[in-house]
């Protein structure tokens, strides 16, 4: 695994999402109110949606568009359906947050 500096940690409001692009795959960062960290692939598999839009709690992200639920840890969908985006292992790092590809 390769670790990759995404970005200042000042970038994710607490309780939001933000997306960061790297080598061209889009990964939603989300700052849950604990101040704890969990990172997707941004896009929903269902039709596109912004996954780091949507509404998450400490459990689960729920795409805007359609409100598939993607659990925040393994990426899973939550209520059965067969979609799942990847999840990345994610750190902060004096203040940078990094990924692990």
């Amino acid at each position: 695994m390769t670790d990759v500096e995404l970005g200042s940690l000042d970038e994710i409001p607490v309780g939001e999402g933000r997306t960061f692009a790297v080598d061209g795959t889009q990964i939603a960062v989300f700052r849950l109110r604990d101040g704890s960290l969990r990172a997707l692939d941004a896009v929903c598999p269902h039709r596109g949606g912004p996954l780091a839009d949507g509404l998450a709690d400490e459990r689960v992200v729920v795409c805007p568009l359609h409100g598939h639920t993607f659990d925040l840890c393994s990426g899973t969908e939550a209520n059965g359906a067969e979609l799942s985006v990847r999840s990345y292992p994610v750190t902060e790092v004096d203040g940078t947050v990094r990924i692990s590809r």
